[in-house]
């Protein structure tokens, strides 16, 4: 997974993004912010505040979060897996 190195929060609810090997593009989320955790980022004053953790993933102070890998496949017009990522197993939930 390539990954992001620069973010910034745009108007419209929009991201400015740079990725490590120099991909870089705008990504508009107006139609994506629902739910409880991404509904709030509707707010400009919260959605302004987006940084990247220590290890590339855009996050807001209410814990919200973006996939960096699904943000690069599509401003590369690539799948997921043709963009290097990895896939993950679910986590194992014990049954009660």
């Amino acid at each position: 997974m390539n990954r992001m190195t620069k973010i910034s929060a745009l108007s419209g609810n929009r991201l400015a993004v740079q990725f490590e090997d120099g991909v870089s593009g705008t990504i508009d989320l107006e139609s994506e912010l629902f739910g409880p955790m991404l509904e709030p980022l509707k707010e400009e004053e919260l959605f302004a505040q987006v940084r990247l953790d220590e290890f590339g993933v855009p996050c807001w102070p209410n814990g919200a979060d973006l996939a960096p890998d699904a943000i690069y496949a599509e401003l590369t017009g690539q799948s997921i897996s043709q963009s290097g990522a990895k896939a993950r197993p679910l986590p194992y939930q014990r049954p009660i």
